[in-house]
């Protein structure tokens, strides 16, 4: 069982791995944005969770797709390099697009460290001015 674990925290880490590079290497364009999309909705899940202004069922919707990445358990796994990841962004937009509902818009995209145009597609709001 532990031995398991530790298999699907590799696969989990080595993903990841994958993203950060993918990320940094392509060109700028759609493959550039969906790589970088988990890194970034983990970096924003992190800022909202600690954000008064953040009601609390948008926190437990963002809290489920924070476990959802993190679980050793998807629809699609970990370790098929590019597509592993795939079940763990659409659970994640859906929370976000959920949450994006209920949470002030500057308060989303002072969380969101990506570019705000992917925030603006995901939650279909313009960024504040």
């Amino acid at each position: 069982m532990i031995r398991i674990l530790a298999i699907a925290i590799a696969a989990w880490a080595a993903s990841w791995v994958v993203l950060v590079l993918l990320a940094r290497r392509l060109p700028p364009g759609i493959l550039k944005d969906l790589a970088g999309f988990l890194p970034a909705c983990m970096t924003m899940v992190r800022r909202l969770r600690h954000d008064p202004r953040v009601p609390r069922r948008a926190k437990l919707a963002i809290g489920f797709a924070g476990v959802w990445v993190i679980s050793p358990i998807d629809l699609i796994p970990e370790f098929l390099p590019v597509i592993g990841p795939l079940d763990d962004v659409v659970v994640v937009a859906l929370a976000l697009r959920y949450a994006a509902r209920q949470v002030p818009p500057e308060v989303l995209f002072a969380a969101w460290p990506g570019e705000p145009r992917l925030l603006e597609r995901l939650i279909g709001r313009s960024a504040p001015t």
